[in-house]
């Protein structure tokens, strides 16, 4: 059951100063960025002016403690402008999750103040060619010598790669061991046989580098080992994007306000038959179309790291739902948002082509929406045994079927 939704002061002022950012800064640049492909550091700067990178680290470590909430609203807001640029954001927040669900003390002090204050921009690395939605299946290896770790392999569609100067990187510390297979190491930009080869060139949020990261026998500290013991990874992997996941339905949330914001705009301002097409019925059921989902999609959101920051029973769930319906609600929203700008909309002079390019990433990234679905399924077939008092309204035989594990 989702937690109730109390928007705090503290919440609801980040969001403004990301909204002021967002419309002075982001919005205006987002055409260049994109072309050129190259990160917006004017926009960086200003949100870590404003503040906005102390929004989703605690208090006791330089940050606002302002929680999951206020990190959606944050984001949201930034990827209405230009949805590669909430991604650049938001990813600061995935990056910093493992140290915060699985740090040490010593580990939080050392790392999380320079996060806060937009000193170090964070990246996580988790996904290789041939481990993607099987995060269980990862081939990169950390060996022990010493008082060191020696990490070994490559990683795929590393966010914020080459920017960011602090990694969370997932390999394999044990691999005769099934539960403990898997740890996270913190690797730090300039460390010895690490490096950022190819830049991908992307379909969309171009404007966020997305790299392979090599590592050829670097060797990095025992002490940048997260957590207390080896073979914790796999837990603070999936408890990271249990988090973080809010984080892209919000970029989802932001994406799919700003085409249909656009497209309101332009449905009123283009003439068809003498008259502006938003009188025509078809689009305004178009139209139409585009609020109510994305403002279900916002609720959705909102509930998910309302119960994320209540550390509720549901937290999967709940995450996985508003990550899944979200991103689909963004990729359908630009999707008629390019046919309300018809031949315009297919025409690059014209923004809204990037919001269609923007919005398919967001249905694969941090767990494909088909993973989604599987883990919303699973928990619901959980749910099933809290339900028996429904069993009187079952029919008979297939309560019998049912109590004897007959299955059709």
């Amino acid at each position: 059951m989702p937690q109730n939704i109390v928007f705090t002061p503290l919440g609801e002022e980040l969001a403004a100063k990301a909204r002021h950012i967002a419309d002075t800064i982001v919005r205006p640049g987002a055409a260049k960025h994109d072309k050129a492909q190259e990160y917006n550091f004017e926009a960086a700067r200003a949100v870590a002016e404003a503040g906005l990178f102390k929004t989703f680290i605690p208090k006791e470590y330089g940050g606002h403690g302002a929680g999951i909430l206020a990190l959606a609203r944050v984001t949201e807001e930034l990827a209405k402008a230009d949805s590669g640029f909430g991604v650049a954001f938001a990813v600061n927040a995935l990056g910093s999750f493992p140290i915060l669900v699985g740090g040490t003390e010593a580990q939080k002090q050392r790392w999380l103040p320079q996060i806060a204050r937009g000193e170090k921009f964070v990246a996580f690395c988790l996904s290789e060619k041939f481990a993607g939605s099987d995060a269980g299946g990862l081939s990169v290896t950390a060996v022990e010598d010493g008082d060191h770790y020696v990490i070994c392999g490559e990683k795929k569609w590393t966010t914020n790669g080459g920017v960011a100067d602090i990694y969370s990187v997932f390999c394999v510390t044990d691999p005769t061991s099934k539960s403990r297979r898997i740890s996270a190491l913190v690797v730090e930009k300039g460390t010895p046989g690490f490096t950022v080869k190819k830049v991908e060139d992307k379909m969309g949020i171009r404007t966020v580098p997305v790299v392979e990261t090599h590592f050829d026998h670097v060797r990095v500290p025992k002490s940048n080992l997260i957590g207390e013991r080896a073979g914790m990874g796999f837990k603070h992997a999936m408890m990271t994007l249990d988090l973080a996941r809010p984080g892209v339905a919000a970029q989802a949330v932001g994406a799919a306000q700003g085409a249909l914001d656009l497209a309101n705009v332009y449905a009123n301002r283009r003439q068809q038959f003498g008259v502006p097409i938003s009188n025509h019925q078809m689009v305004q059921k178009m139209l139409a179309d585009m609020a109510m989902k994305t403002e279900a999609a916002r609720w959705l959101v909102y509930a998910s790291a309302a119960t994320s920051d209540a550390a509720g029973p549901d937290v999967g769930k709940m995450a996985a739902m508003a990550k899944c319906f979200a991103t689909d609600v963004a990729m359908d929203v630009a999707t008629d948002a390019v046919q309300v700008f018809g031949g315009y909309g297919f025409m690059e002079d014209y923004p809204i082509a990037k919001y269609f390019r923007d919005a398919k990433i967001l249905q694969i990234y941090e767990g494909t929406n088909q993973i989604q679905r599987i883990v919303i399924a699973r928990s619901l077939v959980r749910d099933a045994a809290g339900l028996d008092h429904l069993q009187p309204f079952i029919p008979r035989e297939t309560q019998k079927n049912y109590r004897e594990g007959v299955t059709a």
